[in-house]
């Protein structure tokens, strides 16, 4: 019924937890009330450099939400809403469409983070950049 791509993210998640000081917060779902995950991002340099997820679902969302923080690091904010439900359904070798909706609720985290991040931000200064010294 769920591959062997979705049964290790389910069974070894990635990156579950929050990070202490986030940059970005997306929530997904209402806790209490159902099925909901919440994604933490850093950012610097203009690109996610950290991402951490808290879900409360079935093994499909773990695995979702394990994919999408592993999918997002790196990436800058538009290569990452560029991202899909298909292409997170597709990375985890499939899902019954009645789970379908897992996967739809790791890319509205990722929206509701994304939505968030302001022009420059993640652009921190470093010592020595020309900048840092005006």
């Amino acid at each position: 019924m769920y591959s062997a791509t979705l049964m290790d993210h389910f069974t070894h998640p990635r990156n579950v937890g929050a990070l202490d000081a986030p940059d970005l917060v997306g929530q997904a779902g209402e806790p209490g009330s159902g099925p909901f995950m919440v994604l933490h991002l850093a950012t610097d340099g203009g690109r996610i450099t950290a991402a951490r997820f808290q879900t409360y679902g079935c093994g499909p969302a773990i695995a979702a939400g394990s994919l999408l923080t592993e999918l997002i690091v790196s990436r800058t904010r538009g290569e990452c809403a560029g991202l899909t439900v298909d292409d997170l359904v597709r990375g985890l070798g499939g899902m019954p469409e009645e789970k379908v909706y897992c996967a739809q609720l790791a890319i509205d985290a990722l929206a509701g983070a994304l939505a968030k991040w302001e022009p420059g931000q993640g652009e921190r200064l470093r010592p020595g950049d020309p900048a840092a010294s005006v």
